[in-house]
């Protein structure tokens, strides 16, 4: 079964470099799909390059910088384009979602509709963090989970593998979240549907080279989202 990693990009030039040739290292299935929000760094110049030499590597140019959320199913669509795609990641560019771990998706995924890399269950973690982000990042996916009875631990996260059967029955069309919203969002949407979900566990270190995208907004809109949906569904 063949494997699209989807990754977003902003100014990410100085990790994709590195970043491609480890991940299509974990698996000879595995292809790559950046999809890159006109850098002004050159980091879509740079994958373009890369895709010239690999078929493998594969590019996504938009004109802005459009967000988190519209990246991840602008990747979708591209990838159920393709009948040979059977899963389907989102993964950052920044190395706090480490490449070792894709081969432990794929063989989760073979019993499960989507696979989440945990920082909340036995053998996760976060490196780096400090308290005031670990105290958002956990109260966020506590809230999540108890609001909305998610059967996960880490709600927030987004390191994640779906089966391409779980995306076809989504209406892509109707999820507009961006950041934490857009992960709970998907989650939601998937268990409600009756999708089998599996959490792995997965160290999530800090980034050490280039910026943090997040923000108050993602924040209070990931927030504003889980209250929605709990009460829509009432």
């Amino acid at each position: 079964m063949k494997s699209m990693i989807i990754i977003p990009t902003y100014n990410e030039r100085e990790n994709i470099t590195r970043l491609i040739p480890e991940v299509l290292a974990q698996d000879e299935n595995v292809e790559i799909l950046v999809v890159d929000d006109n850098s002004p760094d050159g980091t879509g110049d740079i994958v373009e390059e890369i895709s010239r030499r690999d078929q493998r590597v594969h590019l996504l140019k938009r004109p802005g910088k459009l967000g988190l959320g519209t990246a991840y199913i602008t990747g979708f669509r591209y990838s159920l384009q393709r009948p040979e795609i059977g899963c389907i990641f989102e993964m950052d560019a920044d190395f706090s979602h480490q490449p070792k771990y894709i081969p432990l998706f794929l063989r989760a995924i073979e019993t499960a509709d989507v696979v989440l890399g945990s920082r909340y269950i036995p053998g996760g973690g976060v490196e780096n963090w400090g308290l005031a982000r670990r105290m958002l990042s956990r109260g966020g996916s506590m809230f999540s989970e108890i609001m909305l009875g998610l059967p996960v631990k880490d709600c927030t996260g987004g390191f994640r593998c779906y089966r391409r059967t779980a995306l076809e029955a989504l209406d892509l069309g109707r999820i507009s979240s961006e950041g934490f919203g857009f992960q709970v969002e998907m989650l939601y949407e998937c268990n409600k549907r009756g999708f089998k979900i599996k959490e792995i566990p997965i160290m999530f270190p800090d980034r050490q080279r280039g910026t943090s995208k997040m923000s108050k907004h993602i924040i209070f809109e990931a927030l504003w989202l889980v209250c929605r949906l709990r009460f829509s569904d009432r």
